[in-house]
């Protein structure tokens, strides 16, 4: 009682500390970004970001709105919101400097971009993802941002009804014919309920110089691949392709079985047999009613007051279910039907193993005119030189937050610790449902000295309890023994003692006090005698004779 006792006092003064705001503070940028923006002000639409002047491919606008609203985990943490639904939106900015890849590799660096996405109502159709834009002949300008914009990488989450993914695509330029095809990494896991739960979270991805890469929600990783193995269709083409002008012979049989062309349809065999009969043996049953109709007027039903037949017509009573009915034992009875045991279908040959199969035909093949082998695909990535958000939605309020584009996972998550681990803290613990208890964990996860604190504050009581009351213990037994007569240790000592003494002491001899009385005693032995006396005395009050142990006379 005591344990739980202080452990609520711990829990209360935490969160009464944790649920006072502290101040907001923007992440600090520790390492090298390519881009960084954490939406320091309202301001960010104009001066960073873009909105795109530009058409959709059918000429549709981007006529949805953008702006820059505080986070409800704490109204000063801004970020970029999408705010309507049911349109198409584009806004883009550009990079404080240009993601190349091939300089990547050389240094052995990694490729991460990271940010936020909030869905503060609980998402329907449309995607979050970003695009980061393939470098171009031209310089980039945010009004000319649209959907047929090249991209280098598109990641992010995207949903549809019951269909979700984060996609990972990168633009690949065949180094041949210079063509780019789109390849998409397998399927991720484990992140629906990033959708539904009006939480803010972390999504990110890392690419690794050796063409490795990690996808992450919340910094838990939910899917990994090689770009060499795990894209389709492969970055890598096939060394040999289908020769395109093989076509299959004439005679060719792929047919592996044929109908047996010696069998013969078996002289009993009835084709026109019916699959069902009549059963014969079915009697009608006793309570079955051929003149009762399925359905029958109401018989409860009452003509309203205000009905007039002249204005309303003719009132009649709404049609019910027959209640004699029930069992569906009402109408014209007819006899159940049962499978025909005569009835064998139409007759077909069996099939036998066809003589003349040549096998499964396949064009022959032919060495690819445009294989290549690219061992090091991060490094052939293309350049990017602006990040962009182009969606299309049915939900609004969207929100994105502490973007981030680097070569380093620790500056990704230096970044995120002074960001989104503090906002994803305050919103669990603002979560509706969870215990006190459930809270404390959540709290002590993130700030292990919390248990530090817990184990003073528990552990001080009770060692100060047992060391005091464990000092009082003597004095308490000493007390306790003399109000019951309660045998100690040092009575048995006492005992012990006076053992020793005795087997010390020459041999006594029991005698009657009476005798002893009128037998003389020698002079040394008079005061021995003299106090036997007395203590007799003292003793006359009962009536048992009382024996006592005196010395022998030498």
């Amino acid at each position: 009682m005591l344990g739980k006792l202080i452990v609520a006092l711990v829990v209360a003064t935490v969160f009464t500390q944790e649920t006072e705001e502290e101040p907001f503070k923007l992440p600090t940028l520790k390492g090298n970004a390519f881009f960084a923006d954490p939406f320091a002000n309202t301001e960010s639409i104009g001066s960073i970001w873009g909105l795109s002047s530009s058409a959709k491919g059918d000429g549709s606008r981007f006529d949805g709105r953008w702006a820059i609203e505080g986070n409800s985990a704490n109204t000063a943490d801004l970020g970029l919101v999408v705010k309507d639904k049911a349109k198409h939106h584009a806004i883009s900015a550009k990079m404080n400097k240009n993601v190349d890849f091939t300089d990547l590799h050389d240094s052995q660096k990694q490729f991460v971009v990271q940010y936020e996405v909030k869905y503060q109502d609980s998402m329907e159709c449309g995607g979050s993802y970003l695009k980061l834009v393939a470098e171009g002949d031209e310089e980039f300008s945010s009004d000319n941002f649209n959907d047929k914009t090249l991209y280098s990488i598109m990641f992010g989450p995207d949903k549809c009804g019951l269909e979700s993914r984060i996609h990972f695509i990168v633009n690949y330029k065949n180094p041949i014919t210079g063509a780019v095809e789109e390849k998409h990494a397998k399927a991720s896991s484990d992140f629906k309920e990033i959708f539904t739960d009006a939480k803010s979270h972390l999504i990110t991805l890392v690419v690794d110089y050796d063409s490795s890469f990690e996808i992450l929600v919340d910094q838990v990783s939910v899917n990994k691949g090689s770009l060499l193995t795990d894209m389709t269709p492969s970055i890598n083409p096939p060394a040999e392709i289908d020769d395109p002008t093989d076509s299959k012979p004439s005679d060719w049989d792929d047919k592996e079985k044929i109908p047996d062309p010696m069998a013969t349809k078996p002289e009993d065999w009835d084709e026109d047999a019916p699959k069902l009969i009549d059963d014969e043996d079915a009697v009608k049953p006793d309570d079955w009613l051929d003149d009762e109709p399925d359905q029958v007027p109401d018989p409860d039903a009452v003509k309203p007051e205000d009905w007039d037949d002249e204005e309303d017509g003719e009132w009649e009573a709404p049609i019910v279910e027959n209640p004699k009915c029930e069992t569906g034992n009402c109408g014209e009875w007819v006899r159940p039907q049962i499978p025909n045991p005569e009835y064998k279908g139409k007759w077909a040959p069996p099939l036998i193993d066809n003589p003349n199969y040549s096998g499964v035909w396949a064009p022959r093949k032919i060495p690819n005119p445009g294989f290549f082998e690219d061992k090091t695909p991060f490094a052939s990535l293309l350049p990017i030189s602006a990040v962009g958000i182009e969606m299309w939605t049915m939900t609004k309020d969207i929100m994105f937050d502490n973007v981030i584009l680097t070569d380093s996972r620790a500056t990704a998550d230096d970044w995120a610790a002074e960001s989104w681990n503090k906002k994803a803290l305050i919103e669990k613990l603002a979560s509706p449902g969870e215990s006190m208890i459930e809270q404390f964990l959540t709290y002590a996860g993130e700030n292990p000295w919390i248990w530090v604190l817990l184990a003073g504050v528990v552990l001080v009581p009770v060692f100060l309890y047992f060391y005091c009351s464990g000092s009082s213990a003597p004095a308490d037994e000493a007390a306790e023994a003399k109000k019951t007569d309660k045998v100690t240790a040092d009575d048995d000592e006492e005992k012990e003692e006076e053992k020793e003494e005795d087997e010390d002491m020459p041999e006594l001899e029991e005698v009657d006090e009476d005798a002893a009385e009128e037998e003389p005693a020698p002079a040394e032995a008079e005061e021995p005698a003299e106090e036997a006396k007395e203590e007799e005395e003292e003793k006359k009050e009962t009536a048992t004779p009382v024996k006592r142990r005196t010395r022998k006379a030498d």
